[in-house]
């Protein structure tokens, strides 16, 4: 990765919140496209974005974005970034159009140009139809889709999203992931945080997995499957589902011996873990 595709650059980055320590020494690169970080619940990813936002200080270390100090050059570095948090900053009682709208004028657009962004998104974001309805009538996969656009009024080259899908149905979710793909062939950046790792699987060109404010594991999707500590072999019940699973070291002497200490009679399949699976057998915990 050249100087010029390193879009977060974090070197001994720490946290603290009185006695704890939230973020412990993390140095990481970011690079283009779509980047998943995992990990348990205190594993500090909230409090990581919220540092790449400039929402909060770090207390050692240091983290630029696009070559920008986050610290030193805190406001040119909320000029390149937009967020979507946890819980959806829109307003329910103002319509579509003038949820965007407010946005733009709040960041220093004429009225003019905000409505006309305010129209370029709400079509993007397929929700021409609904401009001018209160956003407290939408549905919460709309609400989440205008959410997004809110954060792309400025146009920003990072973009951050902090768990965007939590409590959308599963067609909402998708639909959701159809637009995220879709800033990134426009060359936006996106940093993702998500308790739906199928989500990650789905979407994220890398993935790093973060556990007691440590970095322990970066990299594809395939290869974190294919590091995670071995293969998964499940035995089968009557119906072929999975009754119970076994965890192999990888290699073929290992499943070998792995499947001779089952009954004769058991009906198995070996498969590679999921990274629900990765993230447990990483840090000890579910990921959340």
């Amino acid at each position: 990765m050249t100087y010029t595709d390193q879009v977060l650059v974090l070197t001994d980055v720490t946290k603290r919140f009185g006695a704890h320590t939230v973020l412990d020494g993390v140095s990481w690169r970011v690079g283009p496209g779509i980047t998943a970080l995992l990990g348990p619940n205190g594993a500090g990813k909230t409090t990581l974005v919220r540092i790449v936002s400039t929402l909060e200080r770090l207390d050692g270390g240091s983290l630029s974005v696009l070559g920008h100090d986050v610290a030193r050059e805190r406001r040119t570095v909320q000029q390149l970034i937009g967020l979507t948090g946890q819980h959806t900053a829109v307003d329910g009682m103002l319509s579509g159009t003038e949820n965007l709208v407010m946005v733009g004028r709040l960041l220093g657009l004429s009225r003019l140009d905000a409505r006309r962004r305010a129209g370029e998104l709400l079509a993007q974001f397929d929700l021409a139809d609904a401009a001018r309805r209160r956003a407290g009538t939408y549905s919460g996969g709309m609400r989440r889709r205008l959410d997004l656009a809110m954060s792309l009024v400025r146009a920003p080259r990072v973009l951050l999203l902090d768990e965007p899908t939590t409590g959308l149905d599963p067609r909402s979710r998708r639909a959701l992931w159809e637009q995220v793909r879709r800033l990134t062939d426009d060359g936006t950046a996106v940093l993702l945080t998500t308790q739906y790792l199928e989500e990650a699987d789905a979407l994220a060109d890398r993935i790093a997995v973060l556990d007691s404010g440590r970095l322990v594991a970066e990299g594809t999707a395939a290869e974190l499957k294919a590091g995670a500590g071995g293969d998964v072999v499940e035995v089968l019940d009557e119906h072929g589902q999975p009754s119970d699973t076994l965890t192999t070291d990888g290699t073929a002497g290992h499943v070998a011996s792995v499947l001779r200490s089952l009954p004769g009679s058991a009906r198995v399949q070996v498969r590679r873990p999921t990274l629900d699976e990765v993230v447990l057998q990483l840090t000890g915990k579910e990921a959340a």
